[in-house]
């Protein structure tokens, strides 16, 4: 009996410890399935991004030489040959276009013939000059015969002088049979063919000059004062990720009757050769000194009674309220100064209801 008591007790001790056992188990399983059930949560996010108060106005433009001349002949004449052709390059003192050479040939060689007469004419004149001076200074000649004889020499001299220029005009003017390209460039217009008779100062071929290359672009009359003032960028459309600084040059006095808006003309200083002319270019214009804010959803605000604030989601998943300068309100959107960094993810929706000490996750959009 003693034996069967003992081995009950003992068998009452063993059910007791397993109860004991099931019981932290499940106190466990409770505290585990616990931590499941209260997952981060999901949290859409806006990107702090600063920029100018007032946005840039862009407008599309065309890039054109600051000098495009028409060049032509400096004396008349008949196209002998026209040398190059629309698109060529041309470098300074570069042949264009040449003369027939035949009159202006024979035009230096009667100069110099009336030279060579005209030399002729002072020697003798001066001769007879020095024997009247001789004469009247030993007295066998009266002083209007020496007079005279002055007078016949210095209209010599004269003759001679005129020769002598006339020989100078006519060289220069056989150098004009061959139109030079004064600057490099690049040939845009054609506008004589060999065998044309041209008039001195006629358009021949029209070069636009490399030295400075500009942004040609219509202003409307709401921003003119900003492209006085502004700052100017003008990117390529062939190369969109590059700036280049401009300024503006010339802007029209008046606006274009049919459009309403002022053509304005910005220098590129820093163009290169890879600007090629003709190209498609969008001007930028901006504020000077403007201050930069942040547009963010109004929903992302949160005040309780203090001063406005955002909640700045990290990496990790954890929530920080920040402070922030509010510039102004919108419609849907607060603009801030200050308070955030730029890049910053911030909650944008649901604010108010945000437990700071929960964990969230962000995602892109909510599922209801």
């Amino acid at each position: 009996m003693l034996a069967r008591s003992i081995l009950s007790s003992y068998s009452k001790l063993l059910a007791g410890l397993s109860l004991a056992a099931i019981a932290i188990s499940l106190a466990g399983c409770d505290d585990s399935v616990a931590e499941r059930a209260a997952p981060s949560r999901p949290v859409l996010v806006a990107t702090v991004h600063y920029e100018a108060e007032s946005p840039e106005r862009s407008f599309v433009g065309t890039i054109k030489p600051r000098i495009e001349a028409d060049m032509g002949f400096r004396v008349p004449g008949k196209v002998a040959r026209r040398l190059v052709d629309v698109g060529q390059t041309v470098d300074v003192d570069q042949p264009l276009a040449t003369l027939d050479e035949v009159d202006l040939k024979l035009q230096a060689e009667q100069a110099e013939a009336e030279f060579r007469a005209a030399t002729g004419v002072l020697a003798q004149a001066g001769a007879a000059e020095q024997r009247a001076k001789d004469l009247r200074a030993k007295g066998w000649a009266t002083d209007a015969q020496l007079d005279s004889a002055k007078a016949a020499a210095d209209e010599a001299r004269a003759r001679l002088n005129r020769a002598e220029r006339s020989v100078d005009l006519t060289r220069n003017s056989l150098s004009y049979a061959t139109l030079l390209a004064d600057s490099r460039g690049v040939v845009t217009a054609t506008l004589v063919d060999p065998g044309q008779v041209v008039a001195a100062g006629q358009a021949a071929i029209r070069v636009a000059r490399f030295a400075e290359k500009e942004a040609v672009v219509a202003i409307p009359e709401t921003l003119v004062g900003r492209a006085k003032d502004g700052v100017a960028t003008v990117t390529l459309w062939s190369e969109p990720n590059k700036k280049y600084e401009a300024k503006l040059r010339e802007i029209a006095p008046s606006a274009d009757p049919a459009t309403r808006t002022y053509l304005a003309k910005f220098s590129l200083p820093g163009a290169g050769d890879s600007v090629e002319l003709g190209m498609t270019a969008t001007l930028s214009l901006a504020d000077p000194q403007t201050e930069r804010v942040a547009r963010l959803p109004l929903s992302s605000l949160y005040s309780q009674g203090g001063d406005p604030s955002l909640y700045v989601v990290d990496g990790k998943g954890d929530v920080t309220l920040k402070p922030v300068a509010v510039k102004s309100y919108d419609t849907n959107s607060v603009v801030i100064s200050g308070g955030v960094e730029e890049g910053a993810k911030i909650v944008a929706l649901g604010v108010q209801k945000l437990d700071p000490s929960q964990k969230v996750r962000v995602v892109s959009s909510l599922s209801f």
